[in-house]
């Protein structure tokens, strides 16, 4: 039995990153749907696709590397983890590396980033940080 979902998603998304990998298979579920999707919007990944297998499906998410094979995820971070949840109103909505990244953050509105949260005045669980 899995326990933090989300950070396997995030596991799994940097041991492809280093491995150079062109893409990640993970068991999807709607959460990581919403992740990937941010990712996809963010520029982070090249694409995300479902693949249906029958029993929960998988996401294809294609990495995106630029220039001298970097990849364009730097570094994730997870923040809220099971054992302690952070949340965060909508005053105090993280910046990452001083707005260069996201924070992606679960709301009543579904999985957003810190910049849309901040222009629809809302709060919510802080999930992870992207880089």
């Amino acid at each position: 039995m899995m326990t933090d979902p989300i950070a396997d998603f995030l596991t799994r998304l940097r041991n492809a990153i280093i491995a150079h990998k062109v893409h990640v298979d993970i068991p999807a579920s709607k959460i990581k749907a919403q992740i990937a999707k941010i990712l996809l919007e963010s520029g982070y990944v090249n694409n995300v696709k479902y693949i249906d297998d029958g029993l929960q499906g998988q996401l294809r998410i294609y990495l995106k590397y630029g220039k001298d094979n970097e990849s364009a995820i730097e570094g994730m971070k997870r923040i809220s983890i099971p054992s302690r949840r952070v949340y965060v109103g909508k005053s105090d909505i993280p910046r990452v590396m001083g707005g260069y990244g996201t924070a992606i953050i679960s709301t009543s509105r579904g999985v957003l980033t810190d910049k849309d949260c901040r222009e629809l005045e809302m709060g919510g669980e802080v999930l992870c940080h992207v880089w």
